[in-house]
């Protein structure tokens, strides 16, 4: 693997990082928030969503900048919403104007979830493929330890350290966005508009060591695939659904777990277990720490085992992690909650994980794959703003043990579907995978 392969891959991979940091770092102010501005549960709700829900708008509309403006254009603009962002949530001075930048971080967010994977799996050989497309999960960790550990060390600051917390993402975005002047457009972007001396330039800076011969042969297969559509010319259609199906449920399933509505609110889960507050957001830094560790062990296993093996790992580790957490709660036995959830985490890391973003990017042919990567994220995006306005109400209406059995009892259904529907695409080149999914082969 080339060494700018692998540096495009993580310039465009550190619009995760921005994802993870700017999604979590909400967690150590928002009863600060809720205080300050005297927020009912459900203005607060409102409050603590609002980025998702710029999430939700960014990832539906973003096949359209990604498509029409191109992928390496779409992740700069990415960077300067990230920079609003944080800029306008650490000077908010009341509540309306706080949840309008979350709202436009969000739709950074969103946009990013098309855009930094899809441009990734369009640079990357197949055989490295899972690796670099999967490093947007692994910037999506760091960024959320990063967010965990920035907050304990500003928790410190007084009654603006929340101000502190929201604002210091505007350093990183200020560093990605000039970065993002430095990386090439998509050869298979390049090559879908007609561009094809531009796009040969970028395939030879992807592959120096190849022929003309050899380059202008896989030129020619990917204008060919870009115009083929699938036989089709409309996305949705009989001809994609199996391609729709698996993206919708990947996204589907990766939010009932529960995994934003513990990344959101981990202080106040690990308060309903009886420690203080101070306690409680260190734990916090140890759910951030598990998930960056056990990232790097499903991008290491992501090529070697294949997509569907690592979701049959995490689903396993979901059951048996959240079936003990909601035992723990009706039982009383509290002490083992902290240690149920860092496993919990530990198995969306090496399964959905690492495996969701690198997956929706794989399935769809290339004059599809923008809006298939949209329609995924667009569903991973509308169910996490559901459950994260809701998850407040839900665990003082319902006991917490109940709440935890759901999301235990989903991940049965999940275990089902991985065994009867998903098909592995481990190494399948992309202009031959909705050829494989046509047929359902797996």
């Amino acid at each position: 693997m080339k060494s700018q392969i692998f540096y495009w891959s993580l310039v465009s991979a550190l619009a995760g990082f921005l994802f993870g940091f700017d999604t979590v770092v909400i967690s150590g102010a928002e009863k600060t928030i809720q205080s300050l501005w005297g927020l009912g549960a459900g203005l607060h709700g409102i409050a603590m969503a609002s980025a998702l829900y710029g999430t939700v708008l960014g990832s539906l509309l973003g096949s359209w900048p990604t498509d029409r403006f191109g992928r390496r254009r779409t992740l700069l603009w990415i960077g300067v919403l990230y920079l609003i962002s944080a800029i306008g949530t650490a000077l908010a001075p009341q509540v309306y104007i706080f949840i309008a930048a979350r709202f436009i971080g969000g739709l950074g967010i969103g946009i990013s979830t098309v855009a930094a994977p899809l441009y990734i799996s369009e640079i990357a050989p197949p055989k490295y493929r899972g690796r670099l497309a999967g490093m947007f999960q692994f910037n999506i960790v760091f960024g959320i330890l990063m967010a965990f550990a920035s907050n304990a060390l500003l928790a410190g600051l007084g009654e603006s350290a929340w101000r502190w917390m929201l604002g210091v993402a505007a350093v990183p975005s200020l560093l990605y966005t000039v970065l993002c002047f430095g990386i090439p457009e998509s050869p298979r972007w390049l090559l879908g508009r007609g561009d094809r001396a531009q796009g040969m330039k970028v395939l030879q800076l992807i592959q120096p060591e190849a022929s003309t011969a050899e380059l202008n042969l896989l030129a020619d297969t990917i204008v060919a695939a870009s115009a083929t559509r699938t036989d089709t010319s409309r996305f949705w259609s009989r001809q994609l659904k199996t391609p729709i199906l698996l993206a919708f449920l990947i996204a589907f399933f990766n939010q009932l777990s529960g995994i934003n509505a513990i990344l959101y609110f981990a202080p106040r889960i690990f308060e309903l277990t009886g420690l203080g507050a101070k306690a409680a957001l260190l734990q916090s830094v140890g759910i951030g720490l598990t998930n960056l560790v056990f990232t790097f062990v499903g991008l290491w296993l992501i090529d070697r085992l294949g997509r569907r093996t690592l979701l049959f790992i995490g689903s396993f580790g979901y059951i048996l992690s959240l079936g003990l957490v909601s035992w723990a709660f009706f039982t009383e036995h509290y002490s083992i909650v902290p240690v149920c959830i860092f496993a919990f985490i530990a198995a969306h890391a090496i399964g959905q994980g690492a495996v969701i973003w690198v997956f929706i990017s794989e399935i769809f042919p290339n004059k599809f794959r923008a809006e298939g990567q949209s329609l995924g994220s667009f569903t991973h995006w509308f169910f996490a703003a559901l459950l994260t306005t809701f998850f407040p109400k839900m665990v003082t209406v319902f006991p917490p043990g109940g709440v935890f059995l759901f999301f235990c009892g989903m991940m049965v259904l999940q275990l089902i579907w991985v065994k009867y529907m998903v098909p592995e695409t481990k190494g399948v080149p992309l202009e031959d995978m909705a050829e494989r999914l046509k047929w359902g082969r797996s």
